[in-house]
């Protein structure tokens, strides 16, 4: 068999597999690694960009059929995820291949909680990632990843702590409860600028940054800081209709910062008793802005009694995916990951193993 079928006779049929987001074959892609071929039997990698691949179990069963019909017995398929070393490019975070601002037009939409629990998925996904809390006055993630331990300093860096996985940082840290801060720009930029450089933060596939509400000092500090991948906006159904967010969308569309996609939050809510639906703030809102501003729609979160308990009892629904809310956490951060795929790949160069 192995005198009959070459590697480059597996390459060629595995030319027939296309990604679905990126529209291109997975051998141009440079997604088949440790190809070897024996007697009646061929064994390769899949390597994806995401270990949240939405596709990754359809690529997998394509790949092992387009080479079972070259007259293969065994065909051996392992899956690897590693995202591609595109790192923002900048000193201060150089390990760190994505980092997405989660934002909002307006506060009260559950923005931080929409990140938050995005980075829980990604990680149980099997990404490495970051959450950092950008909202200097409402500081809100230590509350609801359940942070209690505090960071320290080791070796002239800070380590942050690490919740359910996911290294984690925050202003609420270094602030006693209920003081309030009162900073004007510099002093932001400043904290912004010791957040990203000065922590430890390591290897990460993503950083997630929650952003504060609205436009201002900060989203412009980040924004001049490092190179963002790309934002994700979020919205509730009647904010969109009232265009709240879509000054958000205009801010970074301003600063040259990819919009990745749109949430509508507390999308619907269904009654745990019956099952009966409501669509209590409207419905659609977010899918139907998205259409029109040409942005991909990542997806709905359900209105949950239980997302607002788990949020302040500091446990993110995102760590059961088997709820309704868990599942859509999980469809929306597959969703983020493809878009991310779509912006690095879709401008780059064709890429080819032979």
């Amino acid at each position: 068999m192995s005198n009959r079928i070459s590697p480059q006779d597996v390459l060629n049929a595995l030319r027939s597999v296309k990604d679905p987001d990126l529209g291109r074959d997975i051998v141009t892609l440079g997604f088949i690694k440790e190809l070897e071929v024996g007697d009646n039997r061929v064994s390769f990698a899949l390597q994806l960009t995401t270990p949240a691949c939405p596709v990754r179990d359809q690529l997998m069963a394509l790949a092992r059929a387009a080479v079972m019909a070259l007259g293969v017995a065994d065909v051996q398929v392992r899956l690897v995820a590693q995202a591609p070393g595109r790192a923002p490019g900048h000193s201060l975070i150089p390990q760190v291949k994505y980092t997405v601002a989660v934002a909002s037009g307006k506060g009260g939409v559950g923005k931080s909680t929409v990140a938050a629990n995005l980075a829980v998925a990604l990680h149980r996904a099997g990404a490495k990632v970051g959450l950092l809390d950008t909202d200097v006055y409402g500081p809100s993630v230590p509350i609801l990843m359940g942070g209690n331990e505090a960071p320290y300093v080791l070796e002239g860096k800070i380590e942050p702590p690490v919740e359910y996985g996911i290294k984690i940082m925050s202003m609420a840290f270094f602030m006693p409860k209920d003081e309030a801060v009162i900073w004007r720009g510099p002093m932001l930029h400043k904290t912004i600028q010791q957040f990203l450089g000065d922590v430890r933060w390591g290897e990460l596939d993503y950083l997630i940054i929650d952003m504060p509400p609205g436009t201002g000092d900060i989203q412009l500090s980040l924004s001049q800081s490092i190179p963002l991948t790309g934002a994700v906006i979020v919205s509730t159904p009647q904010d969109l209709a009232l265009s709240v967010a879509s000054k958000a969308i205009a801010m970074f569309q301003k600063l040259n910062v990819p919009i990745l996609g749109i949430i509508e939050n507390m999308s619907y809510y269904l009654c745990p008793q019956c099952g009966n639906r409501e669509e209590i703030f409207g419905h659609g809102g977010a899918h139907e802005a998205a259409k029109k501003l040409n942005i991909a729609f990542l997806g709905e979160i359900p209105l949950d009694l239980s997302i607002r308990e788990q949020s302040d009892s500091g446990k993110p629904v995102a760590l059961d995916d088997s709820t309704i809310y868990g599942i859509a956490f999980q469809e929306v951060a597959e969703a983020l990951a493809a878009q991310i795929s779509i912006a690095n790949f879709g401008t780059a160069e064709d890429i080819s193993i032979e």
